[in-house]
């Protein structure tokens, strides 16, 4: 529902913060990795992820991509709320968590807090195959090349094509032309796949 929140940055503390957006401030939950990441500017972007429960409606903020993926994952898994998901993502940065998940590292997961051996086995036999097929970077340099390359990746895995090959195809496109927008790269990748 909301993708990110861009603007004021007029609270900070290392469980959440408060950004101003258009005279609205929203408190979003952090972990201390994002808490770490953001520097003392005023001008602050999260990227957000939206929990409607019973009883609340909670906003949760990541200053990258690859750390929000994490946490759409980590709470897909049976057992892991949010608040857990928050917590393994402060004990780590993104690589590493999904090194733990892919190497099977059940002990690195029971040394986070409520987190016992029946949980930190689930985290891994649930993520193993999903983080192994996604590549979660947390490279933050995104050039203009990346970010045609996301969108228009984002853009065909929507409209249903396998994501390897997808991606596959637009890496060819933009060797070819590295100029190509967006639209450019989904047409002639749709006219391969």
């Amino acid at each position: 529902m909301i993708a990110h929140v861009n603007g004021k940055l007029v609270e900070k503390s290392p469980t959440y913060v408060v950004i101003e957006c258009n005279g609205v401030g929203y408190k979003l939950n952090i972990s201390l990795n994002t808490y770490s990441k953001l520097g003392e500017s005023e001008s602050c972007k999260l990227f957000t992820e939206f929990i409607v429960r019973e009883d609340a409606q909670l906003l949760y903020g990541f200053k990258d991509v690859s750390e929000r993926r994490l946490f759409q994952l980590l709470i897909s898994v049976s057992g892991v709320g949010p608040a857990t998901a928050l917590l393994v993502l402060s004990s780590a940065d993104a690589e590493e968590i999904q090194q733990a998940i892919l190497s099977g590292d059940a002990a690195w997961f029971k040394g986070v807090k409520g987190i016992g051996p029946k949980s930190a086995q689930r985290i891994i036999i649930d993520l193993k195959d999903k983080v192994s097929k996604e590549n979660i970077s947390s490279d933050n340099s995104i050039g203009l090349n990346n970010t045609v390359k996301e969108e228009s990746l984002s853009a065909l895995v929507n409209l249903g094509f396998n994501k390897n090959l997808a991606e596959k195809m637009i890496q060819k496109i933009l060797v070819a032309d590295s100029s190509a927008a967006v639209e450019d790269v989904i047409k002639r990748a749709l006219k391969g796949l």
